[in-house]
């Protein structure tokens, strides 16, 4: 868990929003009790999570794929080529849309729009050694020269967000 107590009040701030103005089909899913907290949320989002990522073509039409997700200082970030259709999106039409669903008992899915990151600037330090500690410990050392000479990655500045959790 990488986020400050002021991190999880935005957090927070932004579910209990999202949930507000949610459809009645959606409240008639999640109901209060199947609600996670800003807490939960953060402590279950550890590591890599995998994402369905859409993004928007031209002509309006959705495009969805898996994207690693990496819940860190309270959003989603991901990464792919620069060369990737997805980030040739963004460029163009930056909002997406991201689903972690790793069962039937957990759903978190946000509403946003992807932000590129800079890795090599002094403010994304924490997220580039997040990347680090997941990723080094799984491919080996020689994964932060892939880092250094790849992929790109952005974060989802959340405009929704909501969360599902129904204990099996």
């Amino acid at each position: 868990m990488h986020e400050t107590p002021a991190e999880l009040e935005q957090l927070q701030a932004l579910l209990d929003r999202s949930y507000e103005r949610a459809g009645v089909h959606l409240r008639e899913i999640i109901t209060p009790d199947r609600r996670l907290s800003a807490d939960e949320l953060t402590s279950r989002l550890t590591g890599m999570c995998l994402l369905v990522l859409a993004t928007v073509t031209g002509d309006g039409r959705p495009i969805a794929g898996p994207v690693d997700g990496i819940f860190f200082r309270g959003s989603f970030h991901f990464g792919s080529s620069p060369e990737s259709v997805r980030f040739r999106h963004i460029a163009r039409r930056p909002w997406v849309s991201a689903t972690h669903l790793p069962g039937e008992e957990l759903a978190v899915t946000v509403h946003g729009r992807a932000v590129p990151l800079d890795l090599a600037s002094p403010e994304q330090a924490g997220f580039r050694q997040a990347l680090l500690d997941i990723y080094v410990l799984r491919y080996g050392p020689s994964w932060e020269a892939f880092l250094d000479r790849g992929p790109v990655y952005a974060r989802i500045d959340a405009e929704r967000m909501f969360t599902f959790h129904m204990p099996a």
